[in-house]
C-alpha cells in the first residue's frame, strides 16, 4: 500500500478571435433591407449580480491557482459591473474549499477555482469525499493547462531522468518529493511515476505550493513535480534543476528539457489544469454568462500574454466541453489510484 511515508509528498479549446475584415466605404441604400431580429444570448437571472461575487481558491495565496483567480477577478469586476473578490480557503489538498463551494447557494455569487486534484483525482482517492465533481458542481470554463516539471535540488546527483531513476532505485524510500497536498495532481503524478519507473519516492505534502517550493530550494526535500509557473523562476536562477516535463512535447520555455516519454518512460503524460466552477443548480443563464466572460478574460492580451509567457496553454471552453474533460480525468486518475493502491492518510 502506498502511504504518505512510502509515496509521501493540483485539452484546452483555445478561444479564437474573429478575423478582421477590410474596411469599406458605407453606401446607405435607399431603403435598408429587412433583417431578422438578432437573437440575444440568454439573459442572466434578473438583478444578478446584485452583491459582490467571491471566487474561492482552495489553496493558500502565492500559487498559480491564486494568481489565476486574481487575474480573472480583475476582468470580471469590469465585465459584471460588480466587485469580484478572491477568498483563500485552504486545506485537505483543496477539498476543504471545494466542499464549501459545493454547499454554497447556487446563485452565481460563490465560485470555485477547481484543479486536477480537486476535481479529477479526489473522487477516487477519498472514499468519503463530501462532494462529487459532476454531481455537485456546474463546470463553467477550463482556463489553463500546463505540464508538470520534475525538478530537483542541485545537491541531488542526477541531471537526466535515467540518472534520477537509477538513484531512486538505489535508495528506495528515501528520495523525497513535495506537493501542495495529498490528492493533488503533483501527488498522483508521483504515484504514476513510481508505477512506470519502478521507484519508491517519498511523498511530503504541504499546505500549498509555496511551502513545498521553499523547502525544495533550501534542500529540505529533494525533488517535486511542480507546475511550470511555480518552478520556472527558480530553474532560470539555478536554484533547482529541471529533469523532464510531463507533456507529450517539450515546452518552448524549457526547450533543452526533454519529455518523460523521450527520456525513457514511453507514454508518460500528465497535465495540470485549472478552471472555474459554480455550485450545481446554478441557473444555466448565469453559468453561460460566466463562461462567456471567463473566455473573454482569458483571451485578453494582458492575461493571455502573461500566462502564455509562463508556459501555460491559455484559452477557455464551453461548460459542456469542460464537463467532458472533468469526466475523462476522473476515469484516468481512478485507474492510477487503483493500480497504485493509493489510500488517503
Amino acid at each position: 500500500m502506498l502511504t504518505r511515508r512510502t509515496i509521501l509528498a493540483t485539452g484546452l479549446g483555445a478561444a479564437s478571435l474573429p478575423a478582421a475584415g477590410r474596411p469599406v466605404r458605407a453606401q446607405p441604400p435607399a431603403q435598408p433591407p429587412a433583417q431578422a431580429p438578432a437573437q440575444p444570448p440568454a439573459a442572466p437571472e434578473p438583478g444578478w449580480p446584485d452583491r459582490p461575487v467571491r471566487i474561492v481558491v482552495p489553496f493558500p495565496p502565492g500559487g498559480s491557482t491564486d494568481l489565476l483567480a486574481r487575474q480573472l477577478a480583475e476582468k470580471l469586476n469590469v465585465a459584471l459591473g460588480q466587485t469580484v473578490l478572491v477568498e483563500n480557503r485552504a486545506g485537505a489538498g483543496g477539498t476543504t474549499g471545494s466542499d464549501y463551494v459545493a454547499k454554497s447557494a447556487p446563485d452565481g455569487n460563490t465560485l470555485l477555482m477547481g484543479v486536477t486534484g480537486t476535481h479529477g483525482i479526489a473522487p477516487s482517492l477519498f472514499p468519503n469525499l463530501p462532494y462529487q465533481p459532476l454531481r455537485d458542481f456546474a463546470p463553467v470554463s477550463l482556463m489553463v493547462t500546463a505540464p508538470l516539471v520534475l525538478v530537483c535540488h542541485p545537491s541531488l546527483p542526477a541531471t537526466t531522468l535515467a540518472e534520477f531513476v537509477a538513484l531512486a532505485k538505489a535508495r528506495p524510500g528515501t528520495v523525497t518529493y513535495g506537493t501542495p497536498g495529498n490528492g493533488t495532481s503533483m501527488h498522483l503524478t508521483g504515484v504514476l511515476f513510481d508505477l512506470q519507473a519502478g521507484t519508491q519516492l517519498v511523498h511530503v505534502p504541504y499546505r500549498g505550493t509555496a511551502g513545498a517550493m521553499n523547502d525544495l530550494v533550501s534542500g529540505q526535500i529533494q525533488t517535486m513535480f511542480g507546475d511550470l509557473l511555480t518552478v520556472l523562476p527558480q530553474v532560470r536562477a539555478g536554484g533547482i534543476r529541471a529533469i523532464a516535463v510531463t507533456a507529450k512535447a517539450r515546452n518552448a520555455l524549457l526547450p533543452a528539457v526533454p519529455t518523460m516519454d523521450e527520456s525513457g518512460l514511453p507514454g508518460f503524460q500528465t497535465l495540470s489544469w485549472q478552471g472555474l466552477f459554480a455550485p450545481a443548480r446554478t441557473p444555466p443563464a448565469i453559468v453561460e454568462r460566466l463562461s462567456r466572460e471567463t473566455r473573454a478574460a482569458m483571451t485578453a492580451p494582458d492575461v493571455n500574454g502573461f500566462f502564455a509567457a509562463q508556459g501555460f496553454a491559455v484559452g477557455g471552453s464551453t461548460p459542456a466541453e469542460f464537463r467532458d474533460l472533468v469526466a475523462a480525468e476522473n476515469t484516468k486518475w481512478a485507474e492510477v489510484v487503483r493500480a497504485g493502491n493509493v489510500r488517503p492518510d
